[in-house]
């Protein structure tokens, strides 16, 4: 089953339980998705590939406006929105730890033999490629900084 079409089926079960959260999550994604597939030179349907990206972001977007809300000291406002996060999470795949992360960057750099800053758009883009979806851009690079300083 495609990713679009979990999104919709879950979208049902959430309309039936009367789970606003969810659904206005999940009507955040579908619209996401139509925007999407409406862009012009646009395919007809999306790849799962895109499917992925467009839920990451959203997920993304919901964690910057739940830390801002939290340094604001808004817990009122940033509770629907880790609540958001929550539903969304569980159309990607399990996310990679720290360690793992760390070794596929050091074994890409190994392989690409990338020596110093000016290779780092290079790995990085080999390392999210490889990841796809299953690790953060910041801590990515943040670990491709690191090793390539050194």
């Amino acid at each position: 089953m495609s990713l679009q079409q979990q999104v919709m089926d879950q979208m049902k079960v959430a309309m039936k339980a009367k789970n606003a959260v969810a659904l206005q999550a999940l009507r955040a994604v579908k619209s996401a998705f139509l925007l999407a597939r409406t862009e012009t030179g646009a395919a007809e349907e999306l790849s799962e590939a895109q499917a992925m990206k467009i839920i990451q972001k959203q997920v993304k977007q919901r964690k910057d406006s739940a830390a801002i809300f939290l340094e604001q000291g808004r817990k009122d406002l940033a509770d629907p929105e880790l609540e958001e996060i929550a539903v969304l999470e569980q159309f990607l795949p399990a996310a990679l730890s720290e360690a793992a992360l760390e070794s596929i960057v050091v074994a890409t750099i190994t392989k690409m033999g990338a020596a110093g800053m000016k290779d780092m758009g290079k790995v990085m883009g080999m390392v999210s490629k490889e990841v796809a979806g299953q690790a953060d851009g910041k801590l990515i690079s943040l670990l491709v900084k690191k090793h390539l300083m050194h």
